[in-house]
């Protein structure tokens, strides 16, 4: 297959950074990916993988080959039915049409032409199908024998109503005795990641490449490479070895000697694992830089151990004591909110006899101050509450600094109570105050886009709450002041921190699938659910808080009095607060 690749494939400058004819040797761990698909001996292949490797392309080169000399029924499953437009249009059609050996096989796509569309082509001996892992009706169609999984770890749990997604499309093949199946992905959290579970079952095989020093292969590894403090220009590998130092300069001849090693034996499984670290189009003073910029936040360290390093991310807590986020009040309340404090979201939540509301300010580094948290009584089937709730909006805090602030953003959870939630969004847009629908999906954005929702044509945001819920439990793990802490006011009381730690973590298997879910540990969570609608309006805001920090500071500069000598000088008083938010 590599051979055909490097014969036949053509890269398009539409879809590629280096167009021109496909060289396998620029990335030579690629080869061996690719030429084991077409092994007889093997039927699964698994490729566990960060970002920046080529996976997609090694993709690309499977179905050209297979189109091109050994015409089959092909699948390609992609995460969402969206996400397979996308990569037909912008990834399959280039290849198609900039390489001569398939363009005069597949035509290109017409409306009109039910044989080549986005999502299926047609060609001499066989057809390609690209489908969502989140559409079941693709899942249960024609008989495939070539199947090709992407991305899996980002499939939602169930096709629709019909069950896991790889295991319904893996069913399609079962009609052929020469069946190949592709699955790749960068990993995501440890016990749940699919490609985890699958790469267990392979024979785990690792590229190892040589040391220029003193020649002993080896697997590269995050822990090996070193830079001085605050100097990634100066990074370096050392050797596992003989400590030798390697700098990037040797990557692409350690690569060209390199080779895939097996950890255990298998008859039908190959499992391939690599880094950004062997990435010929990224480099180690990148992942380093990038590396120094995520460290101190939980959920953006996780997504470098996933795509850079292609690992699984191991939860670190499950449950988050009470006690101790008490301990963590500051002297602070509503009537002076802190001057970190850049722009404020509220939360809503809507009961039978009351609503609940949060208000919480967000300052740079994911830094956030927990402002206030009231409660309106009153029946809400009835409107006085509201106009309560609709009052408390337009409040302005003051900040310590002297200045004040609004609520830029309000979130309210359209679960209950449903039409007056509407009724009340109704012609708030310009407020920004917006209905939700709290979906407890793995993966789903904090705040997708809204679509318009009953006769009144409402703005409704869908909110990933299990997403949410995971910012908020990292950064709840945050105990020093840094990057992700989260503040808490003087005035808030015990109930409070037991209803914002009314949940916990745990592994439970979900329509035959290992899934992290948020099990409820205590009756009431109001204090967690506003908190998870503050997140989702700041997410619907997308502030510059940059931007918004620069602005104060240049306002404050053209306020600034003349300078005063030193004899006509007055201290002015000066309030103190905490020195753990200072």
């Amino acid at each position: 297959m590599s051979q055909w690749a490097d014969q036949f494939r053509v890269l398009s400058s539409e879809s590629s950074a280096e167009p021109g004819n496909w060289s396998t040797s620029r990335a030579p761990y690629q080869r061996e990916i690719m030429d084991v698909i077409a092994d007889r001996s093997i039927e699964i292949v698994v490729f566990s993988k960060s970002s920046q490797v080529g996976a997609t392309e090694i993709i690309n080169n499977i179905i050209g080959y297979y189109i091109a000399q050994n015409p089959s029924p092909i699948l390609v499953l992609q995460p969402t039915l969206d996400m397979a437009r996308t990569w037909s249009k912008d990834r399959l059609a280039p290849m198609l049409k900039a390489s001569p050996a398939l363009s005069n096989k597949v035509k290109e796509p017409r409306s009109r032409d039910s044989e080549n569309t986005v999502l299926h082509k047609k060609f001499p001996g066989g057809n390609l199908s690209v489908v969502g892992a989140n559409s079941a009706s693709s899942l249960a169609s024609r008989p495939v024998r070539i199947l090709l999984c992407d991305e899996v770890d980002r499939y939602p749990d169930s096709a629709a109503t019909e069950g896991d997604p790889v295991q319904l499309a893996i069913k399609r093949t079962q009609t052929f005795w020469n069946r190949k199946i592709l699955m790749a992905s960068t990993p995501t959290i440890d016990g749940v990641s699919r490609i985890q579970a699958a790469w267990e079952t392979s024979d785990k095989r690792f590229y190892l490449v040589p040391c220029p020093h003193c020649d002993e292969k080896q697997r590269l590894e995050w822990k090996y490479v070193q830079w001085d403090e605050g100097k990634p220009e100066s990074v370096y590998y050392a050797c596992q070895h003989c400590g030798g130092v390697i700098e990037e300069k040797h990557k692409i001849k350690m690569l060209q000697d390199g080779e895939w090693k097996a950890s255990e034996e298998t008859k039908k499984v190959a499992g391939f694992h690599i880094s950004e670290l062997y990435s010929p189009w990224s480099t180690w003073e990148n992942m380093v830089q990038t590396f120094l910029e995520v460290k101190k936040h939980p959920e953006q360290l996780k997504t470098f151990i996933n795509t850079a390093l292609g690992e699984v991310w191991t939860d670190q807590g499950t449950e988050i004591e009470t006690h101790e986020l008490m301990a963590r009040r500051e002297n602070y309340d509503a009537t002076l909110v802190p001057k970190e404090a850049l722009v404020i979201t509220a939360g809503v939540d809507i009961q039978k006899s009351r609503i609940e509301i949060q208000t919480i300010g967000w300052a740079m580094d994911s830094q956030s101050y927990v402002i206030e948290y009231k409660i309106f009584w009153g029946e809400t089937a009835q409107s006085a509450v509201w106009e309560e709730l609709d009052e408390f909006l337009k409040k302005k805090y003051k900040k310590d600094d002297g200045s004040f602030i609004g609520i830029a953003c309000t979130a309210v959870d359209s679960g209950y109570q449903t039409q007056s939630v509407y009724n009340f969004c109704k012609g708030k847009s310009g407020r920004r105050i917006f209905a939700i629908k709290g979906m407890s999906t793995a993966g789903k954005l904090i705040a997708g886009r809204p679509t318009q929702t009953g006769k009144q044509r409402i703005p409704l945001v869908p909110v990933g709450t299990d997403t949410a819920k995971e910012v908020l439990f990292s950064w709840l793990q945050v105990e020093d002041v840094a990057p992700g802490y989260i503040h808490f006011p003087t005035d808030l009381d015990e109930e409070y921190f037991k209803q914002l730690t009314s949940e916990k973590r745990i592994i439970k298997y979900v329509k035959g699938q290992k899934r992290l879910v948020f099990k409820p540990i205590r009756e009431r969570n109001e204090a967690l659910d506003t908190w998870v609608y503050c997140l989702a309006a700041f997410h619907v805001l997308q502030p510059n808080l940059e931007k918004i920090a620069m602005r104060k500071n240049e306002i404050k500069e053209e306020r600034k009095p003349p300078t005063q000598s030193p004899g006509l000088q007055r201290k002015l008083p000066r309030k103190s607060f905490a020195n753990s938010w200072k």
